[in-house]
C-alpha cells in the first residue's frame, strides 16, 4: 500500500518512520493521503452588524475585544460580534497565531505592526488597522515569551 503524507514539517519524519516501520510505502504518487487535523477552529460563529449569523475565517481576525458580555471581533472588512465567551474563543484559536494580552483582548500575532514599551511592565501594540492595544502586567511575561523580547 502507498500513501501520501500531508502533515506539518515537525511531524513529517516521525509519521514517515512509523508508516515505513509498519510496511506502508510513502509516495507522492499514492492513491491515499494521510492528513493532519488541527484541533483549532478555522472559522468562528459570529453575527454581523445586522445581527445575521455567519462564519468568519479565523485568518481575517485582527483582534478580539470584550466589553462585558459583548465581544467584538475586528477584521480589515469590519466588526463582528461573537456569541462565545472570551475563554471559549481563546480555546478555539491556535496559540501560534493568537495571544491573549489582557483580560479583555486577544490579538492575532501576525497583525502586530509595532511594539512600544510603556511604564510599569506594559507594552502598547499598534495593530495593522492602526488600533492601539495595551498589554497589561498580568500578561506581560507571556507576551515577552511569545514575541521573544
Amino acid at each position: 500500500m502507498k500513501v501520501r503524507i500531508s502533515v506539518s514539517r515537525d511531524s513529517y519524519e516521525a509519521v514517515r518512520a512509523y508508516l515505513t516501520e509498519h510496511g506502508i510505502e510513502v509516495s507522492e504518487e499514492a492513491d491515499y493521503q494521510i492528513t493532519e487535523v488541527s484541533r483549532y477552529a478555522t472559522f468562528l460563529a459570529v453575527r454581523d452588524a445586522k445581527k445575521d449569523s455567519m462564519r468568519l475565517a479565523v485568518g481575517e481576525v485582527i483582534y478580539i475585544e470584550a466589553f462585558g458580555k459583548e465581544i467584538e471581533i475586528h477584521t480589515a472588512k469590519g466588526m463582528y460580534y461573537a456569541q462565545d465567551r472570551m475563554y471559549q474563543l481563546e480555546e478555539q484559536l491556535d496559540p501560534k497565531d493568537f495571544l491573549r494580552v489582557s483580560k479583555s483582548v486577544i490579538i492575532a500575532r501576525g497583525h502586530v505592526k509595532k511594539i512600544r514599551p510603556s511604564l510599569s511592565m506594559k507594552y502598547i501594540l499598534t495593530m495593522t488597522d492602526g488600533t492601539l492595544i495595551d498589554v497589561t502586567r498580568s500578561y506581560y511575561s507571556d507576551f515577552r515569551k511569545a514575541f521573544r523580547i
